[in-house]
């Protein structure tokens, strides 16, 4: 690669998606003159029916935010006792464990995919154990087949965290379809977001009874509240962000897998750097991350050298996910947090990087970073 100059805006790991904001003052207007803002109003009513088909679900119902989903699931499930989990995630997957009064048990990662290694979920099942809660890390789906086994074997609930696998699909079937919950984050860092806000989609549709009480105090009518519930209803604002973005995420789509061609086209190859980002046979991927791993031994340099190199050229990569869950004051202390039992998670630690990826980013940006990554090497 030549010189290139130096990036004088700063590139961050992602920018939200942001509809016509004439479409979306149109929406809002209807807002307006409604003067419904909140409490399952018309636009809400839309998302929730739109996303239902975007996401092939059977059932769906919409939240303030993802992690009041997360903690709606494990109530509307009533998990108890442990549920098993990987320490490789943001901190909200083992949070939600935590604020339901549910021991989390650590699993340690596949070090392919950085999913939950099925295999190894066997082996840390005790009576005590009703649930396994698993994350489609950078939207890459998990070994839904697997776990699935594992869970009827020993009949246990399954909650998936897609907080990162808005539209991806298995082989046509939406990726929200399997276990018995999953949960999206429709945070504004997220390919399709409503500036704050997610979902959960569920088969069973007994279900949303219970999950639309939890996330509304749980009141039943005027006269009756059911049960002890939570605020976790989407308001107006919201959804008319999000109904005006539902028309933007193709084309967005488009954008990043042009991204994610150009920085394959730099950095494939290089040794010591492996991409991390997978277009799997028979998946549609979600596009939401484009993650690199480097190998200090390898590359020459470690993942924590390139991540400063490039914060010195006005580059904001993330070291995502670090540290690992298993590693915070509140979780190390558990067996099963232990170093020596989550090698593979410990290890893509210290390696894993996400690169600036979104639609707007310019080839010659795409450039620029790839060329401070391996200006050392090349």
């Amino acid at each position: 690669m030549s010189k290139l100059p130096a990036v004088s805006e700063p590139l961050f790991v992602t920018k939200p998606v942001l509809p016509d904001l004439n479409i979306y003052f149109e929406m809002l207007k209807e807002v307006w003159a409604s003067s419904r803002l909140t409490n399952n109003g018309p636009k809400h009513s839309l998302l929730e029916a739109n996303l239902k088909d975007t996401l092939k679900a059977k059932n769906i119902s919409l939240f303030n935010n993802g992690t009041i989903a997360l903690m709606i699931a494990c109530q509307s499930l009533q998990l108890s006792g442990e549920v098993i989990t990987t320490p490789f995630t943001f901190p909200a997957t083992p949070h939600v464990l935590t604020w339901n009064n549910i021991k989390p048990l650590f699993c340690d990662i596949d070090p392919l995919t950085l999913n939950i290694d099925a295999e190894r979920i066997e082996s840390l099942i005790t009576p005590q154990t009703k649930g396994i809660l698993a994350v489609h890390v950078f939207g890459t789906p998990c070994d839904v087949v697997k776990i699935q086994e594992v869970a009827d074997r020993y009949k246990l609930r399954v909650v998936y965290d897609a907080a990162h696998a808005f539209g991806v699909e298995i082989g046509g079937r939406g990726v929200g379809t399997y276990g018995d919950i999953s949960m999206f984050s429709f945070h504004a860092t997220k390919l399709f977001h409503t500036a704050e806000g997610g979902a959960l989609t569920f088969n069973d549709e007994n279900l949303k009874t219970r999950i639309d009480l939890l996330k509304n105090f749980g009141i039943k009518n005027e006269e009756e509240v059911a049960m002890p519930g939570i605020n976790g209803k989407m308001n107006e604002i919201q959804a008319a962000l999000g109904l005006a973005l539902l028309g933007c995420i193709d084309a967005e789509k488009i954008k990043r897998k042009k991204v994610a061609d150009a920085y394959r086209h730099y950095l494939g190859g290089i040794e010591g750097i492996t991409i991390v980002f997978q277009e799997l046979p028979d998946v549609t991927p979600s596009y939401q991350y484009f993650v690199i791993r480097i190998s200090a031994s390898t590359f020459g340099s470690s993942r924590d050298e390139v991540f400063d190199r490039l914060r010195m050229n006005n580059i904001y990569a993330r070291k995502y996910f670090f540290p690992l869950c298993s590693n915070y004051p509140s979780y190390q202390h558990l067996p099963t947090a232990n170093p020596v039992n989550l090698q593979v998670a410990n290890n893509a630690a210290k390696e894993v990087l996400a690169l600036p990826f979104y639609g707007d980013l310019s080839d010659s940006d795409i450039e620029k970073i790839c060329h401070i990554i391996i200006g050392k090497n090349s």
